[in-house]
């Protein structure tokens, strides 16, 4: 996400200072934005962002598939009796 606001700003012309102009916050705050180790992303600072920029912010919730299950043996499986086999 922070090199794709980065690559928007430049792409824009603007300079960080511009951007932060135009979002009436700091030249820091959007440094701290295109920092890869930044966490701190708001949902509205980000679509404030978008705007600025014309692009737009896409959330997107996944379900996580549980991991398969562990099967010890195959149920399905048919075993002969290895012992010798009856008399009748």
């Amino acid at each position: 996400m922070s090199l794709q606001i980065a690559a928007l700003r430049q792409a824009a012309g603007l300079s960080q200072k511009e951007l932060a102009n135009l979002l009436n916050t700091s030249q820091q705050q959007i440094s701290r934005l295109e920092s890869a180790g930044y966490e701190g992303h708001s949902l509205s600072m980000l679509r404030r962002v978008a705007d600025a920029l014309h692009a737009r912010v896409r959330v997107i919730f996944e379900t996580v598939e549980p991991p398969p299950a562990m099967v010890v043996s195959d149920p399905s499986a048919t075993y002969r009796d290895r012992r010798s086999p009856k008399s009748s």
